[in-house]
């Protein structure tokens, strides 16, 4: 998981003492500031917007997050360099277990299979808290294009010559005409 200078955080018993069926719901939005360090982490010209909408329920001694996330983000165009807007959006959710959980990854003990269909195993909380705002920002990042294009730009090779040959160098040299 990585890093966020973005941070909205609720206890894991907050969740694990609501009633079965029960979920707890929230907003997120992030303000100027903290869009502008997560611009900088994410190495974007700008996020000018990203909110969230999450329902956070229990799941056996953890938790299940479900969230609907949307950021308005500015990109710098691999190609003639200007900058273009991006409107980005997406889905996701995650199960995350305090340590000790007997749902927690164990360390394998022989040669891994790994099925990229298969649901991600449940990340492993390192105290009570949950930082909701974290799970927001890895799934922005999986999102953004690491090589973004302006749309109705293309890339255009500069014309090259064709390079000559030491022989055809020789020739020109004595009056002969370069094969081509």
């Amino acid at each position: 998981m990585i890093a966020s200078p973005w941070s909205q955080t609720l206890k894991l018993a907050q969740v694990s003492a609501l009633a079965p069926g029960k979920r707890l719901e929230r907003r997120l939005t992030a303000d100027e500031a903290e869009r502008g360090a997560i611009a900088v982490l994410l190495d974007v010209e700008s996020i000018d917007t990203l909110d969230a909408d999450l329902q956070v329920s229990p799941w056996f001694d953890g938790v299940q997050i479900e969230g609907r996330w949307r950021a308005d983000i500015v990109q710098i165009c691999g190609v003639s360099l200007d900058p273009f807007p991006t409107a980005l959006e997406g889905r996701f959710t995650v199960h995350a277990v305090p340590e000790g959980s007997a749902l927690a990854p164990r360390e394998p003990d022989r040669e891994i299979i790994v099925d990229p269909d298969a649901e991600d195993p449940p990340d492993v909380l390192e105290s009570d808290v949950i930082d909701l705002a974290v799970y927001v920002v890895e799934h922005l990042a999986l999102e953004i294009d690491p090589f973004p294009r302006k749309p109705g730009v293309e890339f255009e090779s500069p014309h090259q010559e064709p390079e000559r040959s030491p022989c055809d160098v020789l020739r020109t040299l004595k009056g002969g005409k370069a094969s081509e």
